[in-house]
């Protein structure tokens, strides 16, 4: 949702140590260590697992950047500790042994969303083609594959590398030459430098006891709440109707989950505020009032995932939502990129770049920044075997995609190769920029135009796998790119980050399926009587359908107002873009707004109650809140995310609730 949730947990921004000019800085190779891949593995299967959660659920994943800098930290800090009290002797832990870590780690656990375990991929599974419906056209028995943990595994190492080569020349122009400041990243710096700052460590000591605590807490409640939630859908703190039965009918009730509550800690006020809006103009009136028009807009006795009934508007006025707001910021981006690249004046420059201010012209400051330079530029990755890389990889790629999707066949996998790096360049400059990661809405694109090139035998499958090959090329580069800011502020080497990306797309790519696989096997993952619903993953397939067989299949009225909100998405973003900002803040966002058309209210009022939450403590302290509202955050997503794990295990074994919680009329027998 482009939204930055790391900047509760920066500190004051800081220089580099006052002695930053004769610290040592390990070689590039010193700066990755057995002990940091050890733990980005293990960090990277729990982020694996809260990223499969939040994406079978709401159809989004939280940046989890600083949480993997701070449990990086707290895991090496805490091992070499120990180790040193029992009289072995260890290497120092260096903040570019740590943002080595946090690198891995976002790698790894950035293909639990990017590999389409809740999207592109389940779209192709038999559970989805039976929830559109066998009979709708379009929707072909032929285009199902379901998920097996041998050709996940081989599909994301062919396609998950390519965008990695794809702007590693580039790190000197985004990084050094116009200055893009990469928020998270940014952040991510902040944070690392702070934590390998001697005059932080109490407040760093602070900050990892309250995430230990809020994790222990939404670990135990976790526990709590499994049992009393029975066996189905029904029963438990996930189904109780706060503010009653009526409400509690169409989705507005606290479902008491720790994950969303620290979401919404962590998210900006505007986007949970866009959230709750969504759910009260779709579920508090827009759907009541489709539904009113019954055996008129669409026939009556229909189940409630059919496309024919109200499940229609839901799915279609919510996607045109998401493509309005998309297609604006791309076109922004694109606008945004050809102006300044024809702007050759750089003083004239309108980029949010970091700006050297008139402190930074001493001596000290003079220093510090040629030392990031010239460390950043030291060990340089050369275009050659980028390019070489990339080539090499895409070859590999043409020649195996087809194998296991036949229908992508190899001609279209190249020219989707040939467009790919410019892509990828225009989605790493405008995360540069905005900090949004457009990577779902280049992956849509590719989606609809390889769907109307292949037509009907075979287009939705074809459009599936073509959608995930572009998802995972411009969205990895735009990762690398972020990754090279944060090493570029904590004196990492290039090289050091160029290769634990590598490493890191490597563990995904085992990890990320495994993890996936986990749930798949104990729970009925895209059922809607399920928990694990994977909301997206129907969008994405009901879209290639679209991409070959029309609109002529929707209900009454159906595409006039998809149309409406989609014009609707483009003016609110109008709007945003030419208001002051002191009108432009309180303008919704339509993405976060689409959501809750399609997910319900329940999600958007946990995070709602985050917001209140941080709201009230910036009031009462604001520092406090700016020190510690990240890691209250971060515990409580990774406490729910650790409980997945055994409730995961209980339900392979058969091991069932023992209590079901639920509610109904006091009247009723």
């Amino acid at each position: 949702m482009g939204t930055d949730i790391s900047e509760p947990l920066i500190l004051k921004t800081e220089k580099f140590d006052d002695g930053a000019e004769s610290e040592r800085v390990p070689e590039w190779k010193d700066q990755i260590k057995i002990r940091g891949l050890v733990v980005s593995a293990l960090l990277g299967t729990l982020f694996c697992i809260i990223t499969h959660k939040m994406n079978l659920t709401a159809g989004t994943y939280p940046t989890l950047n600083v949480g993997a800098g701070l449990l990086g930290y707290f895991f090496v800090k805490s091992w070499t500790g120990f180790l040193s009290k029992l009289g072995f002797q260890v290497s120092p832990f260096t903040k570019q042994e740590n943002t080595v870590i946090q690198t891995c780690v976002v790698a790894c656990y950035g293909l639990a969303y990017n590999g389409g375990f809740g999207s592109y991929l389940i779209a192709m599974d038999e559970r989805t083609y039976n929830l559109i419906g066998v009979d709708n056209p379009g929707n072909r028995a032929e285009d199902i594959k379901n998920p097996r943990i041998g050709w996940m595994i081989a599909f994301l190492f062919v396609v998950s590398f390519l965008g990695l080569f794809s702007v590693a020349p580039l790190r000197k122009i985004m990084v050094l030459d116009h200055k893009l400041t990469y928020p998270s990243g940014t952040a991510t710096a902040t944070l690392i430098n702070s934590l390998h700052n001697n005059s932080g460590a109490e407040l760093v000591g602070k900050q990892v006891k309250c995430l230990g605590n809020f994790l222990s807490i939404s670990l135990v409640w976790s526990c709590f709440k499994w049992f009393f939630s029975g066996i189905g859908d029904s029963c438990g703190f996930d189904n109780f109707p706060t503010f009653g039965l009526m409400l509690f009918r169409n989705s507005f009730y606290f479902d008491f989950s720790p994950t969303y509550v620290g979401v919404g800690l962590i998210c900006p006020h505007i986007v949970n505020c866009s959230l709750l809006l969504g759910a009260i103009i779709s579920w508090g009136f827009l759907w009541p009032f489709i539904s009113a028009h019954v055996g008129d807009w669409y026939p009556s006795g229909l189940e409630s995932t059919d496309f024919k009934g109200l499940y229609a508007y839901k799915v279609f006025l919510s996607m045109a939502l998401i493509l309005g707001d998309g297609l604006y910021n791309l076109i922004k981006i694109i606008c945004v990129i050809a102006k300044e690249m024809c702007n050759k004046s750089t003083k004239e420059s309108k980029l949010p770049i970091v700006q050297e201010g008139i402190n930074d012209q001493s001596s000290t400051g003079l220093k510090e920044k040629r030392k990031r330079d010239d460390l950043f530029l030291k060990d340089k990755i050369p275009t050659w075997f980028a390019a070489s890389g990339y080539v090499a990889l895409a070859a590999i790629a043409t020649a195996t995609i087809p194998i296991i999707f036949p229908p992508l066949k190899w001609y279209l996998v190249l020219v989707s190769y040939i467009i790919a790096p410019a892509l990828s360049f225009c989605n790493s400059y405008g995360t540069g920029l905005t900090d949004l990661n457009l990577s779902f809405t280049y992956g849509k694109i590719g989606l609809f135009i390889i769907a109307s090139l292949v037509g009907s035998d075979g287009g939705v499958m074809a459009a599936l796998a073509a959608c995930g090959v572009m998802m995972s090329i411009v969205s990895t580069a735009s990762d690398l790119m972020q990754d090279f800011r944060t090493g570029y502020l904590t004196l990492s080497s290039a090289k050091s980050m160029f290769v634990s990306q590598l490493v890191g797309t490597a563990m995904g790519c085992v990890i990320a399926p495994l993890t996936f696989w986990l749930f798949w096997t104990a729970f009925e993952v895209g059922s809607q009587d399920g928990p694990y619903k994977a909301p997206i993953a129907v969008i994405y397939r009901e879209l290639a359908i679209l991409g070959i067989e029309g609109f002529s299949g929707l209900p009454k009225h159906c595409l006039p107002l998809c149309y409406g909100f989609f014009v609707a998405a483009l003016i609110v973003n109008l709007l945003k873009d030419v208001t002051p900002k002191t009108i432009s803040q309180f303008i919704p966002v339509p993405m976060a707004m689409a959501l809750s058309f399609y997910l319900g209210a329940y999600f958007a009022v946990d995070m709602f109650v985050g917001t209140i939450i941080l709201f009230i403590w910036e009031r009462i302290n604001r520092k406090d809140a700016v020190k510690y509202a990240g890691a209250v955050a971060s515990g409580l997503i990774c406490g729910e995310g650790i409980w997945t794990i055994p409730s995961a295990f209980l339900s392979i074994f058969k091991i069932n609730p023992p209590i079901c919680m639920y509610f109904r009329p006091s009247g009723s027998s």
